[in-house]
C-alpha cells in the first residue's frame, strides 16, 4: 500500500492549519495509504527571543494560518511575560507515544497537545504538560521520554525528515508500492495532497 509520511512540527503553526487535512486523509483514505509521522524539529534549542517583535510575528503567522485554513486560534499565550518558544520536548514526547503505543495514538497525541498549545495556550514545553495528555500509562511514558533511546529516535527522526527533502513544515512525503518517493514541501489542502 502507498505510504503517506507526514512531517511535522507539534508547535509549527501550519502543521496545526494541516491537521484537519490529515485527519480527513485518516479517515476517509485509510482503504489507500497507510499514514505515519516524522518529526521535523522546528526550533529545538528555542532560539527565538521572547520579545514584541517575535510576538507580532507569530501573531502575523497565526493570522495568516487561520485565515488560509480556518483553524482556531488563541493569543493569550502571546501575552507571556517569558516564553521559550522550544519545540524539542514537544517533539520528543510525540515520538515516545509513538514508540509505546504506535502511530494511531501519536496521531491522537499529537492533536490533543497541538490543540491545548494553539486553542488553550497551554505551554506544551513542559513535561507536566506534556504529561497530562498521555492517554494510559503516564509513568512509563516519563521514563521512555527521559531516556537516551528517546534523544536517539529524536535525531533519527530529524535527519529521515532531511534525508526525504522535507525542509518546510508540514512537508508530505508519498512512497508508493515500488518505492518511488515524492516530498512535497509546505502546507497543501486535501485535493492536493491527493493529487500527488
Amino acid at each position: 500500500m502507498t505510504q503517506l509520511i507526514f512531517v511535522l512540527d507539534p508547535m509549527c503553526s501550519w502543521c496545526w492549519g494541516f491537521h484537519p487535512v490529515i485527519e480527513t486523509l485518516r479517515k476517509d483514505y485509510a482503504d489507500r495509504y497507510t499514514f505515519s509521522l516524522v518529526m521535523g524539529g522546528l526550533r529545538t534549542t528555542g532560539q527565538m527571543e521572547w520579545n514584541t517583535q517575535s510576538k507580532a510575528y507569530l501573531m502575523s503567522a497565526w493570522e495568516s494560518v487561520a485565515q488560509t485554513t480556518k483553524q482556531l486560534f488563541n493569543p493569550s499565550l502571546l501575552n507571556r511575560t517569558h516564553f521559550d518558544y522550544n519545540t524539542y520536548p514537544a517533539c520528543k514526547a510525540v515520538i515516545t507515544i509513538r514508540e509505546l503505543q504506535g502511530d494511531d495514538a501519536a496521531f491522537a497525541y499529537l492533536s490533543d497537545i497541538q490543540k491545548a498549545f494553539y486553542t488553550e495556550g497551554k505551554d506544551i514545553t513542559s513535561l507536566d504538560t506534556l504529561t497530562h495528555y498521555v492517554q494510559g500509562d503516564t509513568q512509563a511514558f516519563q521514563t521512555f521520554y527521559q531516556s537516551d533511546r528517546a534523544e536517539l529516535l529524536m535525531q533519527h527522526d530529524f535527519s529521515k525528515a532531511r534525508s526525504m527533502g522535507a525542509n518546510a513544515f508540514p512537508s508530505t512525503v508519498k512512497i508508493d508500492e515500488d518505492g518511488h518517493m515524492v516530498c512535497i514541501n509546505g502546507y497543501k489542502r486535501l485535493e492536493d495532497i491527493l493529487k500527488i
